[in-house]
């Protein structure tokens, strides 16, 4: 099953869909096969797809999968998510959005980031 994601005229992602899969030969009335792509106007995104690593050890392809409010950039072939907050940097190679700060890695506790404060704040239970 493949899936496709739906664009609208600024390449925002407004739907996602599941298609016939991209190696389902099915012929028009010419003999041509089709594609689906342009059949269904939608670009395909794969499932198993994110920051350019295929988690079935396939190949990776539009290096994440795509999600509403996600951008399609024609120039990079790649779904690229909503910025989550202003200070966040986006990273070329995953086509995602990083915190300037990496999060704490602490066992047993969990952190959220704080705009205000442009940092980690762990999450307790008070």
């Amino acid at each position: 099953m493949a899936h496709y994601a739906v664009l609208d005229e600024n390449n925002i992602v407004v739907d996602i869909f599941v298609g016939k899969d991209e190696d389902e030969i099915v012929l028009d009335e010419n003999g041509n096969p089709y594609n689906w792509e342009v059949y269904y106007g939608a670009k395909r995104t794969s499932y198993n797809t994110f920051h350019g690593v295929h988690k079935l050890g396939g190949t990776p392809f539009r290096i994440n999968y795509a999600g509403l409010g996600y951008t399609y950039d024609e120039s990079k072939d790649a779904f690229i998510p909503p910025k989550p907050f202003p200070s966040f940097l986006f990273n070329e190679e995953i086509c995602d959005w990083k915190a300037p700060i990496e999060v704490p890695n602490e066992e047993g506790k969990f952190f959220v980031w704080n705009e205000e404060i442009i940092n980690w704040v762990e999450i307790t239970n008070s």
